[in-house]
């Protein structure tokens, strides 16, 4: 988790500091090095390489490897949209623990926010 949790924090730290190129590589390392060890290497192999979900795979790999080789702002770019495709299925069960949360399911809950919420925790792809 600790791994997971420092990609994640360089990756934000890097996107902050105008998207340094140092930075972002570390974290993209980090993270799915992380991932890899908390559920495992041939389940993260799975999860990553599924039919239903190499489109997003491919945005994502390869905006961590455009990261690498020195363009973080367009690799970033692809990077995010792989992400919300390869984890779309796990956001309903995200918003529904943050409605839970006392300040953020306030929060969540305010009339403007509430529907674009409902349209983010609405999932018809189950992973």
């Amino acid at each position: 988790m600790g791994l997971t949790g420092f990609g994640v924090f360089f990756l934000f730290f890097g996107m902050i500091l105008f998207f340094d190129k140092a930075l972002l590589a570390i974290g993209n390392v980090l993270f799915v090095a992380g991932l890899s060890f908390v559920i495992g290497l041939e389940r993260t192999f799975r999860f990553f390489f599924q039919k239903h979900k190499m489109k997003a795979t491919g945005f994502f790999l390869g905006g961590v490897l455009i990261v690498l080789i020195g363009w973080p702002l367009i690799g970033m770019i692809l990077e995010i949209y792989g992400f919300f495709l390869l984890f779309r299925g796990f956001f309903p069960v995200v918003v529904g623990y943050i409605r839970r949360v006392p300040v953020l399911g306030y929060v969540l809950n305010l009339p403007g926010i509430s529907s674009l919420v409902d349209k983010v925790g609405e999932s018809n792809n189950m992973v």
